[in-house]
């Protein structure tokens, strides 16, 4: 099924949601290696390849994104109490604009250091959308880049603890659906 049902996810909205989740990962992990343990010189080439799979990641949230506004969202379970369609609406918006929030930080903050990084992995250049050799800039959005990456990466265990509890206690379909099993 390409289109989403009031019931279920299709295709395309799983894909983008697990290419999404994998890039996420690769990013957080890959951010918090090469500020803590890459050696010194090789730190400009992580930074390279972290920024270029970070416009990637940008690229996909906004086709993600659109794929969401163009298609039925799949109703919650009729089961959930008041607050847990409160805190899954909310966790889900959090989601999105911390993933846009870190994007974008990082994009911006691509082109304060020594070096700019405007290429994607494919090669492509990326236009800038900003730059300043400001010493204090660079360091607002590199902190900025890296809070929004920790309240990201605090909120997806939230999204996972969540989408266990339903699956291994609820044991309705919300994580099911989002696996392509039927519910």
């Amino acid at each position: 099924m390409i289109r989403n049902s009031k019931s279920t996810w299709g295709w395309p909205a799983i894909l983008l949601h697990w290419i999404g989740a994998i890039l996420i990962l690769l990013l957080l992990g890959h951010g918090w290696w090469m500020t803590h343990l890459a050696p010194r010189p090789d730190r400009a080439a992580h930074y390279a390849g972290h920024a270029a799979l970070g416009y990637d990641f940008l690229a996909l949230l906004i086709i993600l994104l659109l794929w969401r506004w163009l298609n039925t969202v799949p109703a919650l379970p009729d089961d959930l109490k008041p607050w847990e369609r409160y805190a899954a609406r909310t966790g889900h918006v959090g989601l999105y604009v911390l993933m846009f929030a870190a994007a974008l930080s990082g994009w911006a903050l691509a082109a304060t250091g020594r070096r700019i990084f405007q290429q994607d992995v494919f090669g492509l250049t990326v236009p800038l959308i900003y730059t300043s050799k400001d010493a204090a800039m660079h360091g607002l959005l590199e902190d900025s880049h890296m809070i929004f990456s920790y309240l990201l990466a605090a909120l997806l265990l939230v999204h996972l603890a969540g989408a266990l509890r339903h699956h291994f206690f609820k044991h309705n379909a919300i994580l099911r659906r989002m696996i392509g099993m039927r519910a």
